[in-house]
């Protein structure tokens, strides 16, 4: 049973259209993820079926019985309460009714309404029927229920007094997520709801999506997430929605299969047009040659078959090719042994880690994973000489090259005002004409080469710290969390030029997809401790389980 559904729908923004005539439906215990490249418009079609975007045309059906969840990708709470307080927040459905309770039972003090027994009656039988339905819906029982999401989401009942301003992104998500869920929306959309959400955590939101009780349409480009929880893809692109069963594995597989076939079909029928084409132009030449009106039928018959297959939209489209940064990572050989950290121990007003080792050679790739807090991105301050530690070393070796990668893009903190053109002849000299042509190979629009790097999204600002890592040409890789910001296909493309990069490699990330493609070692750190496994995430996974 269809629960939400779109009918010829069309959305622009700015003067660009997002998406015309867009048709789609969700059932009741859908588990959808909607993917698609970054400006594909996946947020506008989230926020045009919750209200926030108006469609210039088209229909928009849901009952009227049906409520609709949505988290947003950029959460705001009130910075003065604390996580309890903010998730205990009534969710709009029960703030509704809640509001209709407390307004019929002001109207059973009213004089007027006393000494009429007919509204008196009325008023009494609305009043239980929306308890009835506050209670139905959990109302009696809020508190207990925020409570009982917040464990779910993996918070502890210590963590319930933390205030808002110490919570992390991630968290933020999680508490808004919590308060989202407590009044069971039959539809709840959620858009990048794994955003700066450790292993962990990742993990809880998974069985929650999982086993909720309604319909549940994801935007993410966490390719795992993806597959522990969709059964259905909706791709979006090209302001079309297309659907796929099963999860994202299953939908790459299919999705390159139907792209082959429609190319295949694509060059059988352009052969059949040219052929058709042909036929034309002889029987035209033909008719001027002899007058003979025989042929002039002829061309017309055939013009005709060519008319009639595109009005009856039998024209297979050439398979379009998506602008995809060229990425080529050449760093060359380096020393044998690219760091060396001995004995290393950190902290600030608590201690981070006590006694630490690593070492990674030439070659190597190596997943530094373990929850937010825990010290890995300290340990890369550390590294990069950022920061000094209490006790211990780290060595570099003689012929090692770094290139850095930061998860908030900080490598680009002096150059907000500046242009990407700029940017890129401060990392190398070159003409302008060069930098522009870097850039259009990274994907960048012509336009934007020319704005300040400060108006840029963030998948243009990761790509600007990639092109930054090609023209450096390092052979000891630290990245941050490097698929953040990254659409999927981009993240691809990333793993493609890891897997041929000649270097070494310590990468941070929560990407359990990133991680299986890209590593060949797992250093968990936790409680203070670098524990250090041989193989993928997904190995390390199994071993631990």
């Amino acid at each position: 049973m269809h629960v939400l559904s779109i009918q010829a729908l069309t959305v622009n923004h700015a003067g660009r259209e997002i998406f015309r005539d867009l048709s789609w439906a969700v059932g009741d215990r859908d588990r959808v993820g909607l993917v698609g490249p970054n400006g594909a418009g996946k947020s506008s079609l989230l926020k045009t079926l919750v209200g926030i975007v108006t469609p210039d045309s088209g229909q928009i059906h849901k009952a009227a019985t049906v409520e609709i969840g949505y988290l947003p990708q950029e959460v705001t709470l009130p910075a003065e309460m604390t996580l309890i307080q903010v998730a205990s927040i009534l969710p709009e459905r029960f703030a509704r009714l809640d509001a209709q309770i407390t307004q019929l039972e002001g109207q059973l003090a009213n004089p007027a309404v006393l000494e009429n027994p007919d509204k008196m009656n009325s008023v009494i039988e609305r009043l239980e029927a929306l308890s009835t339905q506050y209670e139905q819906l959990g109302g009696l029982k809020h508190a207990s229920k925020v409570k009982e999401a917040l464990i779910r989401l993996g918070f502890t009942p210590e963590d319930f007094d933390l205030p808002v301003t110490t919570l992390s992104g991630g968290q933020k998500k999680l508490a808004a997520l919590a308060r989202l869920v407590v009044s069971k929306p039959e539809v709840i959309l959620l858009d990048e709801p794994d955003n700066h959400l450790d292993l962990h955590a990742k993990r809880h939101l998974e069985r929650f999506i999982t086993d909720y009780p309604g319909a549940v349409v994801i935007v993410s480009h966490d390719r795992y997430l993806l597959d522990e929880t969709v059964t259905q893809i909706a791709e979006l692109e090209n302001g079309k929605i297309t659907l796929y069963k099963g999860n994202y594995s299953t939908y790459a597989i299919e999705r390159e299969r139907a792209r082959l076939k429609q190319q295949q079909q694509y060059i059988t029928q352009q052969k059949e047009i040219a052929q058709i084409e042909a036929a034309i132009a002889r029987f035209e030449l033909w008719a001027r040659m002899v007058v003979d009106e025989r042929h002039i039928k002829q061309a017309r018959s055939r013009r005709k078959m060519l008319e009639r297959m595109e009005a009856n939209g039998e024209m297979i489209e050439k398979v379009s090719e998506r602008r995809l940064m060229k990425l080529q990572l050449e760093g060359g050989r380096g020393s044998k042994k690219a760091l060396d950290v001995q004995a290393l121990t950190m902290g600030f007003d608590d201690l981070l880690f006590y006694n630490l080792n690593l070492q990674v050679r030439h070659g190597e790739r190596v997943g530094l994973i373990g929850q937010n807090g825990a010290g890995k991105s300290v340990l890369f301050k550390l590294i990069l000489g950022q920061l000094q530690p209490l006790e211990g070393e780290i060595t570099l070796g003689a012929s090692t090259r770094v290139g850095y990668y930061s998860q908030e893009h900080q490598t680009l903190g002096d150059w907000l005002q500046r242009t990407p053109i700029e940017f890129v002849r401060d990392v190398r000299p070159m003409p302008e004409g060069a930098a522009v042509n870097t850039l259009l190979r990274f994907a960048f629009r012509y336009d934007h080469c020319r704005q300040p790097i400060g108006t840029l999204s963030g998948g243009e600002r990761s790509r600007l710290q990639l092109l930054k890592l090609t023209l450096d040409a390092p052979n000891l890789l630290l990245l941050d969390e490097p698929t953040n910001n990254l659409d999927i296909e981009s993240c691809e493309v990333l793993e493609e030029a890891l897997n041929e990069f000649e270097g070494a490699i310590l990468t941070i990330s929560h990407d359990r997809y990133f991680l299986d493609r890209v590593v060949d070692r797992v250093a968990v750190l936790e409680n203070g401790n670098l524990r250090e496994h041989l193989g993928n995430y997904s190995e390390y996974l199994a071993k631990k389980r």
